[in-house]
């Protein structure tokens, strides 16, 4: 029944959801479990946007940052993709068996996010942003900071497209894994396993506060002084170097709101109630 009631209301709202897609298919890369499921507007999209949800490297919150997200996307005119990407798992969590296995750990991440990337440019004649939450955040960040490295190349992949986004939305985001007062501590073991974790190379070469470069995409960056997971902080620096660099950005900072609300109203307060019309004003302000 509550299916049933879900596509009433995608169709009601002229949202085509559900295709579902495996982007490593025909490769080398063995990673059958990264999906892009689409959720598409009625008529031609105004920009495709590819939605990475949070979980601290460790899970995906595929719903309230992922589905939820996807479809406000979609029923405001965006094709709409959400991108299930590796992370370490929650057995990892628990046992850190990734101290005698790889595992799943970067540059896994970003190989997901540019291979999705890939395949869109090639599908749609339209701009193409990156939206992600929390650890999401970090990794669209790197998309829009790294965007010249192909991560791909280790799969005997050459796109011939261009991998720089066209916009970034970081919403609470991670963004440093070297600045010990504000780092998040799980997210950064989920990205770097338990070898690189003590490695200062891989902490500085992956805070995205670091790597801040003129010709990044515009920025859309929204957080809460009263998160409890990612300290505030996080996103000061990345406005701060964005700021440095004359990157075109939007940071909005928001009194209360905590973390984790993504796209579901039952989780915002009167602060984040209006982040969602905030970021597509922004949208529509770049002509997207």
């Amino acid at each position: 029944m509550r299916k049933t009631l879900l596509l009433i209301a995608l169709v009601l709202l002229g949202v085509n959801a559900g295709a579902q897609e495996r982007i490593w298919e025909g490769t080398s890369c063995k990673a059958k479990n990264v999906t892009l499921t689409e959720f598409l507007p009625e008529g031609t999209p105004l920009a495709t946007i590819i939605v990475c949800p949070g979980g601290s490297y460790h899970w995906l919150d595929k719903n309230t940052e992922g589905t939820m997200v996807a479809r406000w996307l979609a029923s405001n005119g965006y094709a709409a993709y959400v991108l299930r990407y590796r992370v370490a798992g929650k057995l990892e969590y628990v046992t850190k068996y990734r101290s005698l296995f790889r595992g799943r750990r970067y540059p896994d991440m970003i190989c997901d996010l540019q291979r999705a990337i890939q395949i869109l440019r090639g599908r749609y004649d339209c701009p193409l942003g990156v939206m992600g939450f929390s650890a999401g955040g970090h990794l669209v960040t790197l998309a829009g900071e790294f965007f010249d490295t192909n991560f791909l190349e280790g799969y005997g992949i050459a796109p011939e497209c261009s991998l720089r986004p066209d916009f970034i939305a970081p919403i609470y985001p991670v963004v440093t894994l070297s600045n010990e007062r504000y780092v998040h501590r799980r997210s950064r073991l989920g990205l770097l396993g338990e070898h690189y974790l003590k490695k200062m190379f891989f902490r500085d070469s992956l805070s995205t506060e670091k790597h801040v470069r003129e010709d990044m995409p515009p920025v859309f960056l929204l957080n809460c002084a009263d998160d409890p997971i990612v300290d505030y902080h996080n996103s000061i620096l990345l406005d701060s170097a964005l700021s440095a660099h004359q990157v075109p950005h939007k940071y909005v900072f928001l009194e209360s709101g905590g973390h984790g609300f993504g796209a579901d109203t039952s989780k915002m307060d009167e602060n984040t109630a209006n982040w969602q019309d905030t970021f597509l004003a922004w949208l529509h302000s770049m002509s997207y």
